[in-house]
């Protein structure tokens, strides 16, 4: 096919925190660069979901004025409290139990979606070209197997995967450098790390899923500054996972759930245990009277550095969650992908200086393997692998890794893929979750309508099966087809004929949130995701 092409330095593909970090920093190191910067959704910020607290680390570094220039970080942290929480009541612990990844004395609570906005208004001030709705569909790759670009999706393809009368094909960027910042399980990166054998010597990489709503509370149940985190209920000890409840701004507070992926009872809803939480009475009393503003879900690395793939492949990089740059055991990542993004583009500006192009940016795994985020990483390296042996090990062994040993410890635990660890049905107890009141908690299908999704109804299906038999042969066979209660938005449904009999399938693939959950979860790897057009998917509203 016939495509119109433009030449650009650098293209960044995703405008996340290390997207926007990376061309920014390309810009300031060297303002006759061309740098290009795509992002899926409809404008900068559209699907950017995290809690979150932010450690302002690396904005410091990128931008040490950025509170003259009204950054959204306006809620600094003033109490924390951790909780291990019972069916009904709950145990709060001391700070000075606390190991220092806990606690947040420093950091800012932060719509990170609003964050990105204001990074992106940064970059385009700089004179980066940034084109939201278009989304990153392919690699380009040059006669010698560089990667030479990307080529953004096609629009007004019908759902038979012919040209519709609003057919437009999509253009090819092409670079000297490209850096991927998808997030978390890129479909791009995912196809990098293949081709490139960037995994060679990794542990694989694990995964959580989190559950985020946006709740305006009444002002007396209001605390601003407050971060509480929790563990325990509704999960029960052998599933690794828990909460986080941030107030913030105008009597607004970010609650939400993560649930690691590696559990094991294929009746487990990570949705519905969020509902659940709710419930509870330290939840319930600060929601009553309160308003659900927002709802959106998302995947989320959990590895750490034993699961990071090589960086650089000849013309490009991996950068942030696209490599799986979070820091789990603080649940903050926003920090190194800002920092990641930084590196990588001085790596770049260094190459482009040097009259280098489309080689591996060798710089920027080595200043990365010298950096604080290096050491931050190797601290915690060990903290998902205990607490999947079940909360109290978990933690017992964990607090001792950081208490006793400083996060030096004389080992490094392994990981196992969390598709692997899913048990057939027939070995698990269902979960009866009860129904939603429509006040404290809710169905998925009314969630989904507060995220704002919207997809195109005729075009392909974003949502691929390497197999059509596998969802019933299989899936409904031995797992009960988990898909139906793994995925946050509905999208995957078990339907039958009049007489209840005839399962299929069914993929109502307009209902996608992008948390990709169902391209880590499923236990055959059947399902790969893949990007929709350009600009559609959620539009997150201060989340």
């Amino acid at each position: 096919m016939e495509r119109e092409a433009m030449e650009f330095d650098v293209v960044v593909v995703g405008g996340g925190p290390a997207g926007l970090s990376a061309a920014i920093r390309l810009k300031q190191l060297d303002a006759g660069l061309s740098v290009c910067l795509i992002d899926k959704g409809a404008e900068i910020g559209a699907h950017i979901l995290s809690g979150a607290v932010m450690d302002p680390r690396a904005l410091n570094e990128l931008m040490p004025d950025w509170q003259a220039k009204d950054a959204p970080l306006d809620t600094p942290v003033g109490e924390d409290r951790f909780v291990m929480l019972s069916e009904r009541g709950g145990i709060g612990f001391p700070q000075f139990m606390l190991p220092g990844c806990f606690l947040n004395h420093g950091n800012y609570i932060v719509s990170l979606g609003s964050v990105c906005r204001w990074l992106g208004a940064q970059a385009e001030a700089l004179g980066v070209d940034i084109y939201p709705g278009f989304a990153g569909a392919q690699v380009l790759y040059d006669t010698h197997g560089a990667v030479g670009g990307i080529v953004t999706g096609d629009m007004g393809m019908g759902r038979d995967g012919q040209p519709t009368t609003a057919f437009q094909p999509g253009m090819e960027l092409r670079a000297k450098y490209t850096l991927f910042a998808e997030g978390c399980r890129g479909h791009l990166g995912k196809e990098l790390e293949e081709r490139f054998d960037l995994r060679k010597g990794a542990d694989p990489q694990v995964y959580g899923i989190g559950i985020k709503e946006l709740w305006e509370v009444q002002p007396e149940q209001h605390r601003k500054g407050l971060v509480m985190h929790t563990a325990g209920w509704p999960l029960d000890a052998a599933t690794y996972g828990g909460s986080f409840c941030y107030h913030y701004g105008d009597n607004l507070v970010s609650i939400g759930m993560v649930v690691g992926a590696g559990y094991s009872n294929p009746y487990l809803s990570p949705f519905e245990e969020m509902q659940r939480l709710k419930t509870h009475p330290k939840f319930s009393a600060m929601l009553a009277g309160g308003k659900r503003l927002a709802y959106g879900a998302r995947a989320l690395t959990a590895g750490g550095l034993q699961a990071l793939p090589k960086l650089v492949f000849p013309g490009g990089a991996l950068i942030g969650d696209d490599a799986g740059f979070l820091v789990a055991s603080r649940i903050k990542g926003s920090h190194a992908a800002i920092k990641t993004g930084m590196l990588a583009a001085d790596a770049a500006a260094a190459a482009l200086a040097a009259g280098r192009a489309q080689d591996e940016l060798t710089g920027y795994p080595e200043t990365f393997r010298n950096s604080w985020l290096y050491d931050e990483l190797y601290q915690a390296r060990n903290f998902k692998p205990w607490m999947a042996k079940g909360l109290y090990l978990g933690s017992l062994m964990f607090g001792i890794d950081q208490q006793l040993f400083r996060g030096r410890a004389p080992w490094t635990l392994g990981l196992t893929p969390d598709h692997t660890k899913l048990k057939r049905a027939d070995e698990c107890a269902p979960i009866a979750y009860p129904k939603p009141d429509g006040v404290l908690t809710f169905d998925r299908l009314s969630s989904v309508f507060l995220s704002n999704t919207n997809h195109e109804e005729n075009q392909p299906c974003h949502l691929l099966l390497k197999d059509a038999d596998v969802p019933i042969a299989t899936n409904l066979a031995l797992y009960d087809a988990p898909e139906q209660r793994y995925c946050p938005a509905g999208v995957y449904e078990i339907v039958r004929d009049e007489k209840d009999e005839n399962p299929r399938l069914q993929i109502n693939a307009q209902n996608c949130v992008h948390c990709k959950t169902c391209d880590i979860k499923d236990p055959t790897q059947n399902i790969r995701w893949v990007t929709p057009q350009g600009g559609e998917g959620p539009i997150y509203q201060q989340m």
